[in-house]
């Protein structure tokens, strides 16, 4: 499919597995409304949060949704900054994405912070020397930028502008996952948090997690189209999320290394690394959310000629001719590689949801020096101990309804708008 020749056409299916998605996503998000309804009135003592965990289960579950919206840009910054014809047909798709996920994620922080009534105080009172005020502008920004970038994708009148929204996309979307990052790495108190490091971190995340959805989205989509994902987009994807998980795992071992060389965190860090939370990070993180997509991945990259010849073959078989075995050989080998690409997705989520636990949570169960360099006799507040945390279902509730309701969000974009590319 050369890019002259993408023709777009919105999501209308009508089967039974549609319809029943649509139902279960609605009702997640209705239970996700209820929980926050709950929460709001009864108060955050029906949840595990406590005066030493102040952000519980619902903001991991808003930052790795801010996050993966960063991240889940990158088909469109490839296609349209970087002129990667391969992920032209995609932009629309990714950047609608981009948009919900971030929905999704807002309307999950708005609702956890126990006031959202008073929302319009905190939009319209600035403190700029807080990294919080900065953050409204970047968010709501990206939301707009977004927006403007899907209607130039979708005008034949603005084509030749596309390239200079895609690049301020790009420019916003790194300094939205720097400001993200930035929350906890200004965090000065809290001795596992105290570095610039987790900026570039989380911008490695974002990459991570958003082509991870991206790719998941992908391939749903196709299986609904009956549009199968071509075999050179499986195997960019799986290139693209290696090097990716590798950048992760570098700032992620460069943190650490550094709060172990420090003194005053070397305790902190310690903790994290053997402590209550030493678990999510080691298994959750380490093992599932790198070691095993990479090692998935991997195999897809070794197989590189034989996905080529499957690309080729499906291209030139004329219509109603029936396979070659050569040709039936390749297209296995591909099908096989997209199930990896898939699965490594999903192991990558759930380990980037584990890391991104570890720095919220864990961070904040560590004992905190509220007098450094003194000696505290005795105390019965933050910096006694290991505080424990244990999630309410409503929490998990809140952070499900976002997701929920980022995905019902997007479901609707692509059934309105011609977002998806069909091959003629």
């Amino acid at each position: 499919m050369t890019v002259a020749t993408i023709n777009y056409q919105s999501v209308k299916p009508r089967t039974a597995g549609y319809l029943i998605l649509l139902l279960a996503l609605a009702s997640i998000a209705a239970f996700g409304l209820y929980s926050a309804y709950i929460m709001e009135h009864a108060g955050h003592h029906i949840t595990g949060m406590t005066n030493r965990v102040v952000w519980g289960l619902p903001h991991v579950f808003a930052v790795s949704l801010i996050v993966a919206a960063s991240g889940a840009l990158n088909g469109a910054s490839l296609a349209s900054v970087f002129n990667n014809d391969l992920y032209k047909p995609y932009a629309r798709c990714s950047v609608a994405l981009a948009v919900s996920l971030l929905i999704g994620g807002l309307l999950v922080l708005v609702l956890d912070l126990g006031r959202p009534d008073r929302l319009v105080i905190a939009v319209t009172h600035f403190n700029f020397r807080s990294i919080f005020s900065w953050n409204v502008f970047l968010y709501t920004g990206f939301i707009a930028i977004g927006i403007v970038y899907l209607w130039f994708l979708c005008e034949r009148r603005y084509r030749h502008r596309i390239k200079q929204i895609a690049i301020i996309a790009l420019i916003w979307r790194i300094m939205l996952t720097t400001g993200t990052g930035c929350i906890f790495g200004f965090l000065v108190g809290r001795d596992s948090l105290d570095t610039a490091l987790l900026a570039p971190m989380f911008i490695a995340l974002s990459l991570v997690t958003g082509t991870a959805v991206f790719a998941l989205c992908l391939h749903a989509i196709a299986r609904v189209q009956r549009n199968p994902i071509t075999c050179d987009t499986i195997r960019s994807l799986s290139k693209l999320l290696i090097w990716f998980m590798l950048a992760l795992g570098y700032f992620a071992l460069v943190h650490h290394l550094t709060n172990l060389y420090v003194a005053e965190h070397a305790l902190t860090e310690q903790l994290a690394l053997t402590g209550p939370n030493a678990g999510i990070f080691w298994f959750g993180f380490v093992v599932a959310g790198l070691i095993l997509p990479t090692a998935l991945l991997l195999k897809n990259s070794l197989q590189k000629s034989t996905i080529v010849s499957a690309d080729n073959t499906e291209s030139n078989r004329e219509p109603g001719e029936a396979q070659s075995p050569n040709r039936e050989a390749a297209t296995s080998v591909c099908n096989t590689s997209k199930n990896r690409l898939v699965a490594a997705c999903v192991a990558a989520l759930a380990g980037s949801a584990c890391l991104v636990y570890v720095v919220i949570i864990g961070s904040q169960t560590a004992p905190q020096k509220l007098f450094p360099g003194k000696t505290v006799v005795a105390s019965s507040f933050g910096d006694k101990g290991v505080a424990s945390y244990q999630p309410s279902i409503w929490e998990w509730g809140l952070g499900a309804g976002g997701i929920a309701i980022a995905l019902l969000i997007f479901i609707v974009l692509l059934r309105l708008f011609p977002f998806t590319a069909v091959r003629r």
